[in-house]
């Protein structure tokens, strides 16, 4: 599986054809990622953009929620996931500058912020993990400022019917766009 497109909030990103627009410069290690879209790059960057929250949310639950393993070659990450779904969402969120960097002795999840240079730990509360009944994983997470995050990721048919109400536009958008990338 190789990750090519997502929407977040109300805006869908990633080209069809990621060649046109030039070689991609990868971080070492990141593998499963066939991305590129300049306007996603301009949102990511600006924190006016009206997407820019939704931005941050999504990566950051790409970075944090799964089950993946590191381990390091000559200073290289490279991880290990129960499957190519998992290893190719994280490895995006890598590409985008936020790095699955390790799980410390007490079970925390310390990422990299490679946009602004900080290292954040997310002590992990608990995990749901993926089942084929669930059809999708979540976990609860301290962040930084003490925060609660309850983050699930998984197939689209058992996520966005547990949507909070009020949501129908952003799920009739979502629903397109997931028809458009099929």
């Amino acid at each position: 599986m190789d990750f090519k497109k997502f929407s977040a909030g109300m805006v869908s990103y990633g080209v069809s054809d990621p060649s046109v627009h030039g070689p991609i410069e990868y971080e070492e290690g990141v593998t499963n990622v066939n991305f590129a879209d300049p306007s996603f790059w301009s949102a990511w960057k600006d924190e006016s953009s009206p997407n820019s929250q939704y931005l941050k949310d999504f990566i950051n639950i790409l970075a944090i929620c799964h089950t993946i393993i590191i381990e390091r070659k000559d200073g290289v990450i490279q991880y290990n996931a129960s499957s190519p779904d998992e290893l190719a969402l994280t490895n995006a969120a890598r590409f985008f500058g936020i790095v699955f960097d390790d799980r410390d002795d007490e079970n925390n999840i310390i990422i990299h912020n490679k946009v602004t240079d900080e290292r954040l730990k997310y002590q992990l509360l608990n995990v749901i993990e993926f089942t084929s009944a669930r059809k999708r994983m979540t976990i609860i997470v301290k962040d930084p400022e003490g925060k609660i995050i309850c983050m699930t990721k998984g197939a689209d048919s058992h996520v966005l019917p547990r949507m909070a109400p009020g949501q129908e536009q952003l799920i009739d958008r979502t629903n397109a766009y997931i028809d458009n990338y099929a």
